[in-house]
């Protein structure tokens, strides 16, 4: 058997001769909290009727915002996730996060 290489591109085989992978994608640095604009939104679409916190515009890597999510979801006592640029948390907690957020410097829309 032939070993295989471990690559996380996309791409098998191109055609063109002057196709390169970029391999070095860009890095989007984490905006400290006073810099960022979050916007809190309630919401039940597509959800069993469940209500849902979205909490949208988070600048910066999936690790922090996952890290956010987290101290989020541990203050609201709730579950969720942080995913596809959006943290989810389960139930209507908008003031309790509106309250967390400004008192942590983050800026709400």
């Amino acid at each position: 058997m032939s070993k295989k290489k471990n690559s996380t591109s996309p791409f098998v085989y191109s055609t063109d001769p002057g196709f390169r992978v970029d391999e070095d994608k860009e890095m989007v640095d984490t905006l400290a909290p006073d810099l960022q604009v979050l916007r809190i939104s309630l919401e039940t679409k597509h959800r069993a009727g469940k209500t849902v916190t979205l909490i949208t515009g988070f600048v910066g890597t999936t690790e922090d915002m996952e890290t956010l999510g987290k101290k989020l979801k541990n203050h609201c006592g709730t579950g969720g996730s942080a995913k596809d640029g959006e943290i989810i948390l389960q139930g209507d907690h908008r003031e309790k996060v509106r309250s967390w957020l400004l008192k942590n410097q983050y800026k709400i829309k």
